[in-house]
């Protein structure tokens, strides 16, 4: 961009009435405008614009600069995008570009062109959804909560069922070449092998457009309005053109990144509706992908504008599995995840029109950290307590740890992977430590330890019903059942709990339980006494109680990152309480 232009265009440009765009400006004094700066969080303004000098400065942060480093900053650009910016807003002609090859230049006019299709089948498929024919698409939308200002905001618009329709309307502004190129169009090779007459992508579908950052039309998904197989796919997407590619693009993300700056976080959903019925409910900073899966450029395109991320796909199985394969690649950017998973098994917009924004704000103020998420996933897989069951869950979670960039937050995860796996730590980050060092994803084995306390446990259980030892155990197994929770010991003490007059070895299921009972009994030096069994269920206890104690302390830190007043006292006075629990040990 030539500087001369650029200068042109700082001298016509109004600073205040650009910068008013994204902040709200009050007058303060004869030539200044003060607010809330979009830099970094601040509850008093010391965001200053000074009308004569057309600059700006923040007494906060201490960013300042020109009209053109403002844009730069906000909108994520270089300088001439810049320029560009405030000369389109300002209403100032654009010198024409210089193209440096003949190629180069029929690139620029082919999308220039593809750009202006799109805005004309934009506008048609409006006019469609307010003719006599679009009358099922209205009901359709109406039925999903949609006004009709709403449906204007997100341009939504409706394909008739004609072939031809859309062809007609377009064929005067560019060549059958170019209306192949631009997606909007299928056709069947000939014979020769040449292409054949073109007929409508999108036939008796509600049309959603999909936009680039700078809010062009690009691309659409189109939602049938039958079922059945004539009616084809659900949802029908464009196809890859010089355009649009599927995973280098983010559904909202033009009407959404002022509010993932201003919060700092994006909400990432699935689907089109979801998007838009979570926008409508107020939560702004949301975006889509165009199905299920993030992509490596979409994950780029998003750390421009944040570094936080709260993931709410749907709960079935592909939703499942796309969001396990999104948290690998945010992490491995270092983003900082949390997971939604709604109430009933819902999505975000049936939850919505169920439950109201409200409860869907609740939803997202308790968003789970992505580990957590992450293990309660495993041992949702793998519920088993068996040894091979904690191989497969620690495989599940292993290249998830893998990934974290940061080393002490791989340590915390795979300790708590550890602790609600019932698996030793030390053994944990020592596998971790071999699996990164192969570059392996997956071990062969755990092997199981067991503490003193477990092998007391196990010997009193598998004596005599009418020892003491035996007895203490049994009632300490019976109203202590949680002190239990997550140990590899717990399903083998469950089944010597139930086995009645039958061996103990025979009573044992698991031929790995069979073997740590063995274990247990070869180690046995003293007869266990009521005392010992005593001891050992008091041991379990305490770990209890640190257990519960961290989980309450990484509570209350959610807790207060989300602003949670009430939770924060609540969760505060339960960990006094365990506190006071563990001093009396």
């Amino acid at each position: 961009m030539a500087s001369d232009f650029a200068q042109l265009v700082k001298q016509q440009a109004d600073i205040v009435k650009i910068i008013g765009d994204y902040v709200r400006l009050k007058k303060a004094g004869a030539q200044n405008f003060s607010g809330l700066c979009p830099f970094h969080k601040e509850k008093s303004p010391s965001f200053s614009v000074h009308a004569t000098r057309q600059f700006f400065h923040c007494f906060g942060c201490g960013v300042s600069g020109d009209v053109f480093s403002f844009i730069q900053k906000i909108e994520n650009v270089s300088f001439p995008e810049s320029v560009r910016f405030v000369a389109q807003k300002c209403g100032i002609p654009l010198p024409k570009r210089e193209f440096s090859s003949e190629e180069e230049a029929q690139e620029g006019r082919q999308r220039a062109k593809l750009l202006e299709l799109h805005e004309l089948a934009t506008a048609w498929f409006e006019e469609q959804l307010r003719s006599p024919e679009g009358a099922l698409a209205r009901e359709y939308l109406t039925g999903r909560g949609l006004k009709p200002d709403e449906i204007q905001r997100f341009r939504i618009g409706y394909a008739p069922e004609s072939f031809h329709a859309l062809r007609e309307r377009l064929q005067s502004v560019a060549d059958p070449e170019m209306l192949r190129l631009s997606g909007l169009f299928s056709f069947k090779e000939q014979e020769d092998g040449k292409p054949g007459p073109l007929y409508s992508r999108f036939r008796k579908r509600v049309t959603f457009p999909i936009a680039n950052e700078s809010g062009r039309v690009i691309a659409f998904t189109a939602r049938a309005l039958e079922a059945g197989d004539k009616a084809g796919p659900k949802y029908m997407n464009s196809p890859e053109t010089p355009l649009y590619s599927k995973g280098n693009v983010l559904f909202n993300l033009d009407k959404a990144r002022q509010a993932i700056r201003e919060t700092g976080f994006a909400v990432l959903v699935e689907g089109q509706m979801d998007c838009i019925s979570v926008y409508l409910s107020g939560v702004k900073n949301v975006i889509a992908t165009s199905g299920t899966a993030f992509t490596e450029p979409q994950v780029r395109l998003l750390s421009r504008y944040a570094t936080r991320i709260i993931v709410n796909f749907d709960p079935d199985t592909a939703g499942a599995n796309a969001a396990e394969k999104s948290i690998a690649l945010l992490t491995e950017e270092a983003f900082e995840v949390r997971v939604v998973t709604l109430e009933g098994g819902l999505d975000p917009d049936r939850y919505i029109r169920e439950h109201g924004a409200q409860e869907y704000l609740a939803a997202l103020r308790g968003a789970k950290r992505h580990s957590d998420y992450l293990i309660e996933r495993a041992r949702q897989l793998f519920p088993s307590s068996t040894a091979d069951a904690k191989v497969k869950a620690l495989n599940f979670l292993l290249p998830h740890i893998r990934r974290m960039p940061n080393r002490i937050t791989r340590d915390e995860f795979a300790a708590d992977a550890a602790q609600k796996l019932g698996i030793d730590s030390a053994l944990v980050r020592e596998e971790l430590k071999q699996a990164a060092a192969k570059r392996r994803d997956s071990i062969s084995q755990v092997i199981p330890t067991l503490s003193e306390a477990e092998k007391v446990l196990l010997r009193a259980l598998a004596g005599a019903s009418s020892d003491p030892a035996h007895q203490a155990a049994l009632a300490g197994f019976d109203a202590n059942e949680a002190h239990f929770e997550g140990l590899t010991v717990a399903p083998i003490l469950k089944q010597l709990r139930h086995r009645g007059a039958v061996d103990p070895m025979v009573a044992i299921e698991d031929p790995a339980g069979r073997s740590l009972l063995a274990q247990a009994l070869h180690d046995e030096i003293e007869p266990i006494t009521a005392e010992h069994v005593t001891a050992a269920l008091d041991t379990l206890r305490c770990r209890h109680l640190e257990r519960r104690q961290r989980e309450l302390r990484a509570a209350i830190s959610d807790a207060e990152r989300q602003g949670d007043a009430a939770a924060v006292i609540r969760l505060t006075s339960e960990k006094l309480a365990v506190d006071r629990e563990l001093r009396e040990f």
